[in-house]
């Protein structure tokens, strides 16, 4: 899920840092919207934490091997304190464990980011039917974690597919990019029921926490 150095051509990792920039400034703004923008620091701290080490846990299907993600989960949970918390990770991702890549880090950041931003929006449907409502919680926490993972995915996908350098085999990389990405599903599953049953929780401990997400 994580592109590395090397693969994408400047132009498109300098326009990764333009749509990083952006994204990380209107989330910046949205909480600086809110009643208490400090409130939520600890739990982004927390899941930045979570979300830096997730990528060591590896998750065979044959023929390649996928990673947890979790930025269905951030999205969820965190709001818009999803996208720096995501930046912040995959930045010591790339300079600690040589995970991703720095030219690379915007491209990224606005793969994983947007896309956790979006599985908040998801979650948000939730509130339609109360927000108490355990069931609606599950159902939609279920689909914040799948669609945070599903949508990178795909964004990885049609990036790859479409910047495939001229000198290669474009159909046998193709191919291999294909089978990579249909070996998420299994992983996308795997987020949607851990998301569901992470929220689940909170709703039950500390429903406080979920409050204005």
């Amino acid at each position: 899920m994580h592109i590395p150095d090397g693969i994408l051509p400047t132009a498109v990792c300098l326009g990764g840092y333009a749509t990083a920039g952006a994204a990380t400034w209107y989330s910046l703004r949205k909480i600086n919207q809110s009643e208490n923008p400090r409130e939520g620091i600890p739990r982004a701290s927390l899941l930045t934490a979570a979300f830096l080490v997730a990528s060591w846990v590896h998750i065979p299907v044959p023929p390649a091997s996928v990673h947890l993600l979790l930025n269905g989960l951030l999205g969820a949970v965190l709001g818009f304190y999803a996208f720096p918390a995501i930046l912040i990770g995959l930045f010591f991702q790339a300079v600690m464990f040589q995970h991703g890549g720095l030219t690379t880090l915007g491209i990224n950041a606005t793969i994983i980011g947007v896309s956790a931003i979006l599985a908040h929006l998801v979650f948000q449907i939730r509130k339609l039917f109360g927000p108490d409502n355990r069931t609606a919680t599950g159902i939609f926490g279920f689909l914040a974690g799948a669609s945070g993972i599903a949508l990178a995915a795909v964004a990885v996908f049609a990036l790859l597919v479409t910047t495939i350098p001229a000198n290669i085999d474009v159909e046998a990389e193709r191919t291999a990019i294909g089978i990579l990405t249909i070996a998420h599903i299994p992983l996308m599953l795997l987020e949607g029921v851990f998301t569901a049953l992470v929220v689940l929780f909170l709703i039950r401990v500390k429903p406080e926490l979920l409050e204005g997400k």
